[in-house]
């Protein structure tokens, strides 16, 4: 039996900021010895025009449905499977169906072994749901799933799933509706040690679920000598024994959440670190003073933002010298509170904007309280572009002491110039491009 696994791109055209994606090394771990593997990231790479499978498997993102579906109808013939895994399937596993022959809704380390040995046994069914319990197994990023493949030499590693926040916008918590879990410390240590990349990126959506297993895990890796960074809640940021040690250890940069400027915001989100924090100004403050690099990522849209309030979260972005920042549109993301909510408010533009013919990325997808879907969009498109103009880029190379040294000013600068084609690559372009079917 062969099997092509594809991590699907939401537009045309290769990117420079695609990492090593999870998914390759977790089937590379999973899947019986017996089945051939080929591992295809449409991010990075063409795709041919013909696969000769038994199984097309296909990675799914709510920004790249529309082009999964289209490859799905292009690479579909009497003779081979569809199969559909990923956020958008496990929100959606109804949509999904109708252009897949299989769904696989939320993990992969049980769906796919139970797809697979019932697809040998003849008996492949419609739809597998995770249990969410399985334990977190050690995976190997230096597998022939990467072999030839050129990624942002960033190393990937995750020590946690889940989040003990529910945020109203975020699709974590849909997903991994089921709390959060952790891998063995000592799995993550051995995968480290075997990462050739100087730099890695714990892509936890938060990797402290409590103070000691973060402290442990810190004092695990130290010895290895390495680079890191990871996603932190505002809690985190006013920890000062947490922070020492994630410097201690090799950290360099945290991305943190601000997303918002605006208390009332903050509780419409349901993001109580943030609230509990206070003022911003002296988490951020903190943070330098532990000498950690800043990526600050806002969500702009809610009921209590304005045109102008964008142009304040950029000025307060400016202000401090963030290393990188995201400045991101609200999106309703199916399976979440928040589409629910707009949903039930009428406010949705679309009822499915991932499907939506001409949908471009940075496009708004719905009404804004107090404020034009224009005002919105073309409000996030100044301020990323703004800050990422190559004159504030120098500036805040050079206003933040901690950007200087030199391991951060090469990371800084890589990141930057590389956020700053992506932004400008990705802008105002059409979800999924154009697929012509192959008649095959």
């Amino acid at each position: 039996m062969k099997v092509t696994l594809i991590k699907v791109s939401m537009l045309e055209g290769k990117g420079r900021d695609a990492m090593k994606p999870l998914i390759f090394a977790i089937f590379d771990a999973v899947t019986p010895a017996d089945v051939t593997m080929e591992y295809l990231d449409e991010r990075i790479e063409d795709l041919p025009d013909t696969i000769d499978s038994d199984v097309i498997a296909l990675s799914v993102e709510t920004f790249a449905a529309k082009r999964a579906y289209d490859l799905a109808e292009k690479y579909k013939t009497p003779h081979n499977r569809i199969v559909m895994g990923g956020f958008h399937p496990t929100a959606l596993p109804e949509e999904a169906l109708e252009h897949c022959d299989t769904v696989l809704v939320g993990d992969a380390e049980d769906t796919w072994p139970a797809y697979i040995s019932d697809l040998k046994a003849g008996k492949a069914q419609r739809q597998y749901v995770s249990s969410h319990k399985q334990s977190l197994i050690r995976l190997d990023f230096n597998s022939p799933a990467f072999r030839s493949k050129k990624y942002n030499p960033i190393g990937l590693i995750q020590f946690s799933r889940g989040c003990k926040f529910h945020c109203d916008f975020c699709s974590v918590g849909s997903f991994y509706h089921c709390g959060v879990r952790q891998k063995d410390i000592q799995s993550v240590v051995d995968e480290i040690r075997a990462m050739k990349e100087k730099l890695i990126f714990f892509i936890d959506d938060n990797i402290f679920l409590n103070e000691a297993s973060a402290l442990a895990l810190f004092d695990a890796i130290r010895p290895l000598k390495k680079k890191w960074a990871c996603q932190i809640s505002m809690d985190v940021a006013m920890n000062d024994r947490l922070l020492s040690a994630m410097k201690k250890s090799g950290c360099v940069l945290v991305l943190i959440g601000f997303e918002s400027l605006s208390a009332e915001n903050l509780k419409l989100m349901n993001k109580s670190a943030n609230l509990h924090i206070g003022a911003y100004e002296k988490a951020i403050e903190n943070i330098y003073r532990h000498k950690l690099m800043i990526y600050a990522a806002f969500v702009l849209g809610y009921d209590y933002d304005t045109r102008s309030s964008i142009d304040e979260t950029l000025a307060f972005a400016l202000k401090h010298n963030f290393a990188v920042a995201n400045f991101n549109p609200l999106i309703p993301f199916p399976g979440t509170a928040l589409y629910e909510r707009l949903e039930a408010e009428n406010k949705l533009i679309y009822n499915k904007w991932w499907l939506e013919p001409g949908y471009r990325y940075g496009d708004t997808a719905f009404y804004p309280e107090r404020m034009s879907p224009d005002d919105l969009y073309e409000g996030c498109k100044h301020a990323r572009f703004r800050f990422n103009s190559y004159a504030n880029i120098l500036k805040r190379l050079f206003r933040n002491p901690i950007h200087l040294s030199p391991f951060h000013a090469i990371m800084f600068l890589a990141l930057n110039l590389i956020s700053r084609k992506e932004i400008h690559r990705k802008q105002d372009k059409i979800l999924g491009g154009q697929t012509k079917n192959s008649g095959v």
